[in-house]
């Protein structure tokens, strides 16, 4: 470990809430062992992983071809035989899988007792909506994102909601705590943002897209508490437990509700005055995302604001930072992620009829408290490609169409 920098908070200062999975001696160190492993990697081993490129790919590949590698994939293929790369990569994968073995034993030690109390939060309320009819899409299905068990959307049984309180207690690991107490560092982030650099919008109606357990959208509404928020997902157990999750933290203003965000007939035109997302439309895939974006710019009330939170595009960076952001297409079940990430975003959002004139991009980090949590460090000159909570903010304002005076 470098001595040179701060250690991550230990996992048990986490936030606590009535649903959150109670751990033991043994699978807090588990847990602890792997935020400070995953924050080795990114940080000490790293910087090891451009240098075995620098050193050695590189120039074998300019003295082979007369040139350097022009693309991501150029440079793939020869990091792919690199034993540096190839023993980092495989240990990034490692903890990865870990994170959801230790979360997913611990979630299911105490399963019954986490859906029992999950059950009477959610009792009759009229602020959890879920649908049967609702259809997992292909692209959430097909694979076991972040390689997560049955992704967000399996049930081990009625009223099931294993899947968000395993999402929940692992986030701190992957993220070496650097999203906060409550992982919502993202949703904090947004929520400052938007009252430091828009003090004047005061969204009525809210739609959050992609929700899974309500982490992001929970700080928005506590940001405009007289605002209704709806929150979807089409995963059933992550909008059980968020919304129990929701109601244990007092936020009371956000309904969860099951939908699938590339038809929202349920909603009026214009009938959201602020339309979020984060970190969620590189789990979609390149049909569905223009569907949803056309839906959001179908939604936005005239003068209303749609906000995406996401890791920076590809564009104009350098092959090798590419390659090593594109790891997640390929090493983190995340099949989409490259594809999203070399759109023009612009173009594809112009398309929707939110002009380009009206879009805006800004640079975010999380937002945490600073007393337990480590501060991101956005100078930082070591790349970590990825894993620090340091977004790109990106959207647009509808316009507000001008009557005509006779």
């Amino acid at each position: 470990m470098s001595g040179n920098r701060s250690l991550p908070p230990v996992w048990n200062k986490v936030g606590r809430h009535d649903v959150f999975p109670e751990a033991r001696h043994d699978e807090i160190a588990r847990f602890n062992f792997l935020t400070n492993m995953n924050m080795h990697l990114s940080s000490v081993v790293i910087p090891g992983v451009r240098e075995a490129y620098e050193q050695r790919a590189e120039p074998e590949f300019r003295k082979q071809k007369g040139r350097s590698p022009e693309s991501r994939q150029e440079v793939r293929e020869l990091m792919s035989r690199d034993s540096y790369y190839q023993w980092w990569s495989a240990l990034r994968r490692s903890t990865m899988e870990m994170r959801q073995q230790a979360g997913r034993s611990m979630v299911l030690r105490q399963i019954d007792s986490i859906n029992e109390k999950a059950a009477k939060l959610n009792d009759s309320a009229e602020t959890l909506k879920l649908d049967s009819s609702v259809k997992v899409p292909t692209y959430a299905s097909a694979v076991d994102i972040h390689c997560m068990p049955g992704c967000y959307h399996t049930a081990l049984s009625d009223g099931d909601v294993s899947a968000g309180a395993n999402y929940d207690c692992g986030l701190f690991v992957t993220t070496a705590g650097l999203l906060g107490t409550y992982t919502d560092g993202g949703g904090k982030a947004i929520a400052e943002w938007l009252q430091k650099d828009q003090p004047n919008f005061k969204p009525r109606r809210i739609l959050d897209i992609g929700c899974t357990v309500g982490h992001n959208v929970l700080p928005i509404a506590q940001a405009f508490p007289d605002a209704e928020v709806i929150a979807i997902d089409t995963g059933e157990p992550v909008l059980r437990y968020g919304h129990a999750r929701a109601k244990s933290l007092g936020v009371n203003n956000v309904t969860f509700m099951q939908a699938n965000a590339e038809n929202l007939a349920q909603f009026e035109d214009g009938s959201f005055d602020l339309i979020t997302t984060s970190m969620f439309l590189h789990e979609t895939s390149f049909k569905s995302m223009p569907r949803i974006l056309a839906e959001i710019s179908r939604l936005l009330s005239p003068g209303g604001l749609s906000l995406h939170l996401e890791q920076p595009q590809y564009t104009g960076r350098p092959v090798f930072e590419q390659f090593m952001r594109d790891w997640d297409t390929f090493n983190n079940n995340e099949p989409f992620w490259g594809t999203m990430h070399d759109q023009d975003l612009t173009a594809m959002i112009d398309a929707t009829g939110l002009p380009a004139a009206e879009q805006f991009q800004a640079g975010i980090a999380a937002s945490v408290d600073e007393t337990i949590f480590p501060k991101v460090d956005t100078q930082s000159k070591t790349e970590d490609f990825g894993r620090a909570p340091v977004w790109n903010v990106f959207g647009a304002w509808k316009p507000v169409k001008e009557e005509c005076v006779a």
